[in-house]
């Protein structure tokens, strides 16, 4: 029968010290870190959710900023992390974690530097949202350094406006003319903070044209473009032209009716080939009464302020009126009219609407425009407080000038329609949310 040596004995104890931290850092390797690496994923998750959240607030109202520090609270409170343990913001047992207030910023640049100058509602065009929280430690607790039993885990995330988009979609299918080509900035429209309120009329053909709604001033035409789904074997055309006025058009795989490459979701700057919607051509200005058509994306619109009415107007231009406007919520301000400037209303961006600015309004349903860019109006209750009429004969509606404040549903900066709009070189018009970090 063999033993061990007294000599390899004495050994055996002072190696046993050595290797025990070893094995300790090792098992902390396969354990511990693996779950550090969970918990910054999670804290990750958490961060882009909530700037993404935030950032899409950014519309630029003075009211904004709270909007979008709401959103992003939200959001948090709905994430945990530690295997989902744990509500980021809250504490458990030896583990906590913090929410830092967001920071909003005009530039990218300031945001991704963490820059001591934020930006107010009306500028505010980035967010940073960050988080720290402990991550609990096991093996590595029992070596130098770790008798807390725990370690802290940042994350951090920037979200904002991109540049302006060559393409838009799920965006409203309206079409205006500019009032002056040459001002690539406004159009011709005016100042965007200026507050200047206008009469959208639907085009028509000869005289006499149709007047301004009280307390406006211009009357500016418009025409509705065509974005018909012919494969959309659920909603009929009435149904596409309320759900177009209501939230914009809807992303589809259908076949676009122009025949353009752009998706039948979307348009873009020099799409040469758009066209009116085919029901919905010019009328003759003296007949004072709007195509059906007309009258169902105006019910749409309608919603973004009422629900619980039904005008007559709707229930006759519209098939399922009344189940389709409830699945609608209208805006959480519906108050601020025409003497109000933009930067006062606090609603959710429902009664802002993106228009395409074409180089001339068609004529008919041959005639094709060509888009030169887009420009957002905030959509105004009547000067009497009253909201807009979906059965107004002329198809008329108050709108504010507002440039190209909020961030659209989706769009491209990128020319990937071959349509000459290369990246980075539309010097204004809106943007889309993107996760920069």
């Amino acid at each position: 029968m063999c033993s061990l040596s007294p000599k390899y004995g004495a050994m055996s104890l002072p190696l046993l010290i050595i290797l025990v931290p070893i094995v300790f850092a090792f098992m902390g390797f396969a354990l511990d870190l693996g779950r550090l690496y969970l918990v910054r994923g999670e804290l990750n998750q958490a961060a882009n959710s909530a700037a993404i959240a935030a950032a899409q607030q950014l519309i630029g109202t003075d009211a904004s900023l709270g909007n979008a520090t709401t959103s992003a609270d939200q959001v948090l409170a709905a994430n945990t992390y530690n295997f989902g343990s744990i509500q980021i913001g809250a504490s458990s047992g030896n583990l906590t974690s913090t929410i830092n207030a967001p920071a909003y910023y005009a530039a990218v640049a300031d945001a991704a530097q963490g820059s001591s100058t934020q930006a107010d509602g009306a500028t505010a065009r980035h967010v940073t949202i960050s988080l720290t929280a402990d991550a609990p430690l096991l093996f590595w607790s029992l070596l130098p350094g770790g008798e807390s039993r725990k370690t802290p885990i940042a994350a951090q995330a920037v979200a904002g406006v991109s540049a302006p988009l060559c393409s838009v979609c799920g965006v409203e299918p309206f079409a205006v003319q500019a009032r002056d080509p040459s001002d690539t900035v406004n159009f011709g429209f005016g100042d965007p903070l200026g507050g200047q309120v206008f009469t959208f009329a639907y085009s028509c053909t000869g005289n006499p044209a149709p007047g301004p709604l009280a307390g406006t001033g211009i009357v500016v035409p418009y025409l509705i473009l065509n974005r018909y789904d012919a494969s959309n074997a659920t909603a009929d055309e009435t149904q596409q032209l309320f759900r177009s006025g209501a939230a914009g058009v809807p992303a589809s795989t259908g076949v676009n009716p122009t025949g353009s490459s752009v998706p039948l979701g979307c348009f873009a700057i020099n799409d040469s080939v758009e066209v009116v919607w085919a029901s919905a051509a010019p009328a003759a200005c003296a007949t004072r009464a709007v195509q059906s058509s007309v009258a169902a994306a105006l019910c749409g619109m309608y919603s973004r302020f009422d629900t619980a009415t039904q005008p007559n107007a709707c229930v006759t231009s519209v098939t399922d009126f009344a189940n389709l406007s409830a699945s609608f919520a209208p805006d959480t301000d519906t108050t601020s009219g025409l003497a109000d400037l933009y930067a006062n209303y606090s609603g959710t961006g429902k009664r802002v609407i993106t228009v395409a600015i074409v180089d001339t309004l068609a004529g008919n349903t041959l005639q094709t425009m060509t888009i030169l860019g887009f420009r957002q109006f905030l959509v105004e209750p009547n000067s009497d407080g009253s909201f807009p009429d979906p059965g107004d004969l002329n198809g008329r509606f108050p709108v504010q000038y507002i440039g190209s404040p909020m961030p659209v549903k989706q769009g491209y900066v990128d020319d990937r329609f071959a349509l000459a709009c290369p990246a980075g070189q539309v010097g204004s018009g809106p943007g889309k949310v993107v996760l920069h970090q």
